[in-house]
């Protein structure tokens, strides 16, 4: 029994139906399959410049948010527990305002010890003074009799070492005394190195250390335990590839924009330049950068923003020399 009918042939009917269809449908798969080629607005504009740069001679280049003072690691003199934390990342703080303190009770026992030792170190030189002071007015009684008959030279070799006996117990206990203050002072110190306060006026940026945590001056984490700076003003740090370094006027001021915010611009005044230039260690994480380069530092100063946190990447635009008569200015 045949499948098809007589008056319908596979070769030269459904066949060529069926290429059709796959023609078809390969055609609307490929249609389908084409990209979007629609001209949109990107997410993100690019960074440029703004103002009297926007046609000026300029060289551009990366920089990182730091406070003015630069970022300060906190640490810890010596080892120890934590037992108090007194600051939280924002907070502003004074100098010498107690940032942490470590577990003191070894300490100040040695200092209660000194201390001890002095108390009794003056109690022995009061008894050597009074007993010096007994022996010598002894032997002046015998030195001020007129009869040698009166006292026998035993009794006046007696009262001699007796005297002696008192000047050289003084003498031990004025020594002991100095060592026991050597040791309270010693004591004391250490007291106050394990208080951790702050080096200068400032902003609290990270908190590392909780309370109960063990701190380690050697062989510990490489996490400053706090990290503070004066962040009024902020300043940022750019990097000016070392190609660029001959074009860049220095001195001139900065247009700054925060990485991602393109359409924000900000005029940073000019602070120093770093002396050295070095290998670049920012980097942008952009499939073109190079990261085998020196860069010569630039210092500006930032105005009072919300928009720039430290830490923050942001892109910079700077006049260049126009030509020979600005290099040989």
């Amino acid at each position: 029994m045949a499948i098809l009918p007589r008056n319908l042939s596979f070769s030269r009917q459904i066949l060529p139906i069926l290429a059709v269809i796959g023609v078809i449908v390969a055609a609307w798969y490929i249609i389908s399959g084409q990209p979007d080629r629609e001209i949109v607005e990107p997410a993100e504009q690019p960074p440029k410049a703004v103002g009297a740069l926007a046609d000026a001679p300029r060289v551009a280049g990366a920089g990182v948010v730091e406070p003015a003072s630069e970022v300060i690691d906190i640490g810890s003199a010596l080892s120890g527990l934590v037992t108090e934390v007194r600051v939280r990342p924002g907070d502003r703080v004074a100098q010498g305002e107690v940032l942490f303190r470590v577990d003191d009770r070894a300490a100040r026992a040695s200092l209660a010890q000194a201390d001890a030792a002095i108390s009794e170190a003056r109690a022995a030189i009061s008894e050597a003074m009074t007993a010096q002071r007994t022996a010598r007015q002894q032997l002046d009684l015998y030195r001020s009799l007129t009869d040698p008959a009166a006292v026998s030279r035993a009794e006046v070799i007696r009262a001699e070492g007796e005297e002696a006996a008192a000047t050289s117990r003084l003498g031990l206990a004025r020594a002991r005394l100095a060592a026991a203050r050597a040791a309270a002072a010693t004591a004391r110190t250490e007291t106050e190195r394990l208080t951790v306060r702050a080096p200068i006026a400032g902003e609290i940026l990270a908190v590392n250390i909780r309370p109960g945590e063990f701190v380690a001056t050697q062989g510990g984490s490489s996490q400053p335990f706090i990290q503070m700076g004066d962040t009024d003003p902020l300043h940022v740090r750019i990097d000016i590839d070392e190609n660029e370094v001959a074009r860049v006027k220095l001195g001139a001021p900065a247009v700054i924009s925060p990485r991602g915010a393109a359409e924000l611009h900000v005029e940073a005044q000019f602070v120093r330049a770093e002396p050295q230039v070095v290998p670049k260690r920012s980097l942008t994480n952009s499939a073109a950068e190079r990261v085998d380069v020196r860069v010569l530092q630039l210092i500006y100063a930032l105005p009072e923003s919300e928009d720039f946190r430290v830490g923050q990447q942001v892109d910079a635009f700077i006049a260049a020399k126009d030509g020979p008569t600005d290099a040989e200015d």
